[in-house]
């Protein structure tokens, strides 16, 4: 339960951050919104994620849009020109391929990046144009999930947007169906989307990546604790608070969990809240749905998508789906 507090605190609130925290702590279940992850030390260690052995996620995707990538981009131009956003960018890793195969086809690309890490695209922008010439970088940094806007495209070429990493797999079915019809309310017909999904597969791959031996999910998971500390003056001890991961058939995802390992309540300062947990009670931080044969297709035709090609790797771990608006 949440009990108001007299105590008030004199520091800079994000009144995003404030609102999320303020909603998700005293509701019940205690949950918080994922792009919270997200801060600098946050992006940081999701970075070091994609790299461990046990997180397939990153390495399997880029393996498809390596082999992939020129067929992709052709098939998105359709003889116009491309200019390619991207939703979540984060630090662009596997991104560089499809915008290599954009320069080899058209000469340039004009890329936009969006993310609500400021580092983290500055630091994409600075490797990018670096490594690739003809790649010109114009960063957004926003929240794409409560709405953005995009310029219209000149005559004669097509915006490609890129939704990969299986970021759309966060949402629950019908928060992910909201976010792509906003992403397709700033599309015109005849530009495309290219959207990256996880699959079911075997519980044991599933769970060794979202709870990896080296601990690093689970720091990251913590981070989100340690942002509310800094940002909302709030109290909680991360030692206090076990990482969890857990598969869920019935709704097809993966949740993680940071656990109360004992009772305890914790003050939030800068929202005159104290917060009592019980021992076992948890703060619900992240879903990550897998999706099944067809089900991303069906996704994409309710939100005025047409698709029109899909690439997955061997052993069928992962889809990336082609998709224009009608």
């Amino acid at each position: 339960m949440a009990i108001a507090v007299s105590t008030s605190a004199a520091i800079r609130v994000n009144p995003q951050v404030a609102l999320a925290a303020r909603a998700g702590l005293t509701s019940i279940p205690k949950q918080l919104p994922p792009w919270l992850f997200y801060d600098e030390a946050g992006s940081r260690l999701f970075d070091q994620i994609t790299e461990l052995p046990e997180y397939y996620l990153t390495r399997t995707e880029r393996s498809i849009l390596t082999e992939y990538a020129g067929e992709m981009i052709a098939h998105a131009a359709d003889g116009a020109r491309l200019q390619i956003t991207e939703l979540g960018a984060g630090s662009a890793d596997k991104t560089r391929v499809l915008l290599q195969a954009a320069v080899e086809q058209q000469g340039g690309v004009l890329y936009e990046p969006v993310d609500v890490s400021s580092t983290a695209l500055l630091v994409a922008q600075a490797r990018i144009e670096r490594e690739i010439p003809g790649v010109r970088v114009m960063p957004y940094a926003s929240d794409y999930t409560n709405g953005f806007f995009l310029d219209r495209t000149n005559a004669g070429e097509r915006r490609l947007v890129l939704y990969i990493g299986s970021s759309i797999g966060n949402f629950e079915p019908n928060d992910a169906r909201r976010v792509l019809h906003k992403v397709r309310k700033q599309l015109v017909p005849g530009d495309c989307l290219l959207l990256g999904v996880d699959l079911v597969k075997d519980e044991a791959v599933l769970l060794a990546a979202y709870d990896d031996a080296a601990g690093t999910t689970a720091a990251f998971n913590k981070n989100v604790l340690h942002r509310l500390n800094r940002d909302l003056a709030a109290d909680f001890d991360l030692a206090a608070f076990a990482h969890r991961a857990a598969w869920n058939p019935a709704l097809s995802r993966i949740e993680m969990h940071l656990v109360s390992r004992r009772p305890q309540q914790v003050q939030i300062s800068a929202l005159d809240l104290a917060i009592e947990f019980g021992v076992g009670e948890s703060i619900h931080t992240e879903n990550s749905y897998k999706y099944r044969p067809d089900e991303a297709e069906t996704l994409l035709a309710a939100t005025d998508f047409a698709p029109i090609g899909s690439w997955t790797d061997e052993r069928g771990w992962f889809a990336v789906h082609l998709a224009r608006a009608e």
